[in-house]
């Protein structure tokens, strides 16, 4: 396509189709704007890199239709045990308990490849998202109302194209970020580590942990995961004076891996060495390129969460850009983007780091005082901890003014009876912007009042069976009951991205919500993100 007579070609160019990129093409897709999405490769790379999702991103998985195409190359996330220099059980991260927060096991293992591949075919069955593979990005120029992308075809035909925004998902070295000047900060963390991905033998998978494991043994840290299937990965410290590419040959790595396995034992699928970087963008955004996953931020892998990250930064920008681009919203509500996802994920990698180096002490004496110090924390016994409550909430942002419970946390996602069914809540109320009331409330008729004049919210009292009141939705596991109970409110707004606007314990209360939440949505006051300040004003 080119641009005639002042025509834009596309709403957004997606640079990169990997899973953040085919998440947000797809979610574009969805909504009704003309994507073109592109990638130097013209395949899916067929070795797993990422390993790990959590609830939060198969709940958005769910909300784009895609549970059936992706669930056979996805299984629960077994615990993690942590063992010390003797071997001694130090920590234990597993998994919140049923009945689960938001519907779905809250840690899971998945086959990259093939859930890559899903993620691109339901990108592209929309007739408005356009793939072109083996393409290759060469720079932008923004103007006041539109990006200049020049590309370059696979067969070395040079092109341009006209968008209103790009998003740059093209990996940690995003050719979008250095075009768009867009700067890293180092979060202070550099490992070398070898990951080992092993088809194992059928007969051989019982000789292996039956949890994914962590040995913390100054001599050598080393981690390993039970993947979909029969896939098994280690992840294996590299020490001093060892060449990375050395390393990488069968030879030496069949050496690391026979503490627990034999090159009889099964397939080796990928030895990859890796420096484990702790990075963040500066900012985010340059007028209208804006950057998501490994582009804008990498992070050590201890709690899987790297992809994770990445679809996070996808479907908090694509609900701020539809509003944009549906002219619902001014262009400055993007701005919330970096002040929300930039410090959710220093935030993290922060946790993920004390995890890390916790795993990573190459003294002997200091790693018995670390075991000392972690059974201590567990009283006694291995410390335990679940990988929900390492995940932090978004602390600023598009968000209430005022720090209400829960505000930035995750919604859950409570099982609702329809008629004979039973029906996880998204189903029910759809993933837009939503006014939730706890249905045992004696105000709940009145806050249903109010929601009315907010024309584009699903709202909808809810409760427990036999609390439930006419017009009430019924959960079938108190869920939802406990949050309101836990929290000490009668009221929640939700974003389409299903964090807490806001609470409310009572009408008062909620009212104010429901008269900040249109002004806040349009646009974010400038105060919030003055990094973003300069960007702005090139942007009408």
């Amino acid at each position: 396509m080119t641009d005639v007579a002042g025509a834009i070609d596309y709403d957004v160019l997606v640079v990169g189709f990997g899973p953040t990129g085919a998440v947000a093409a797809g979610q574009l897709g969805r909504l009704g704007h003309r994507t073109l999405v592109i990638d130097r490769l013209t395949v899916v790379y067929d070795k797993p890199r990422a390993i790990a999702l959590d609830h939060e991103i198969f709940r958005h998985f769910d909300n784009m239709g895609l549970t059936d195409a992706v669930s056979p190359y996805i299984e629960p996330f077994t615990a993690s045990e942590h063992f010390g220099v003797d071997g001694q059980l130090i920590r234990r991260i597993d998994m919140v308990a049923k009945p689960y927060p938001l519907g779905y096991t809250p840690s899971m293992v998945f086959s990259q490849p093939e859930v890559e591949a899903e993620l691109r075919r339901h990108a592209t069955h929309f007739s408005n998202v356009r793939a072109e593979l083996g393409v290759e990005l060469l720079d932008l120029v923004q103007t006041s109302d539109r990006v200049e992308a020049r590309l370059k075809d696979s067969d070395g035909w040079h092109r341009s194209v006209t968008v209103r925004y790009v998003i740059g998902c093209d990996g940690a070295s995003s050719t979008v970020r250095q075009i768009a000047g867009l700067g890293l900060e180092d979060l202070i963390f550099d490992e070398p580590w070898l990951v080992v991905d092993m088809r194992v033998n059928e007969s051989t998978l019982a000789r292996l942990p039956q949890c994914s494991a962590q040995f913390c043994n100054p001599a050598r840290p080393v981690s390993f995961l039970i993947g979909p299937n029969n896939h098994r990965r280690w992840e294996i410290m590299l020490l001093p004076g060892e060449d990375a590419r050395e390393m990488e040959r069968p030879d030496n790595v069949w050496k690391l891996l026979s503490p627990w396995i034999t090159p009889g034992d099964g397939e080796l699928w990928r030895a990859a060495s890796y420096r484990f970087h702790a990075l963040v963008a500066a900012d985010w955004r340059n007028g209208r390129i804006l950057i998501a996953g490994d582009a804008a931020h990498q992070q050590p892998p201890f709690i899987g969460q790297g992809m994770c990250q990445g679809l996070r930064d996808a479907t908090n920008l694509v609900w701020k850009l539809d509003r944009v681009l549906r002219g619902v919203s001014s262009d400055s509500l993007l701005g919330s983007y970096t002040i929300e996802r930039k410090q959710h994920v220093i935030e993290l990698t922060g946790k993920i780091k004390a995890i890390g180096q916790s795993i990573c002490e190459r003294d002997p004496a200091a790693a018995r005082r670390r075991d000392a110090q972690v059974l201590a924390d567990g009283g006694g016994k291995p410390l335990l901890l679940t990988r929900q409550e390492i995940i932090p909430p978004l602390r600023a942002g598009c968000l209430a003014d005022h720090e209400t419970p829960a505000r930035g946390s995750l919604f859950p996602q409570p099982r609702i009876a329809t008629g004979s069914a039973v029906r996880l809540l998204d189903e029910v109320t759809g993933s837009g912007w939503r006014g939730f009331i706890d249905g045992r409330s004696k105000d709940a008729a009145a806050m249903l009042s109010l929601c009315a004049e907010c024309p584009d919210m699903f709202a909808a009292a809810i409760a427990p069976a036999g609390a439930a009141a006419p017009n009430t939705l019924e959960e079938t596991e108190g869920v939802l009951a406990n949050w309101f109970d836990r929290h000490g409110v009668v009221a929640a707004i939700v974003r389409p991205d299903h964090y807490v606007f806001g609470t409310a314990r009572n009408v008062t209360e909620f009212g104010g919500l429901l008269r900040e939440i249109d002004v806040r949505r349009r646009d974010v006051p400038a105060g919030l993100n003055k990094i973003s300040d300069h960007r702005m004003e090139r942007t009408p």
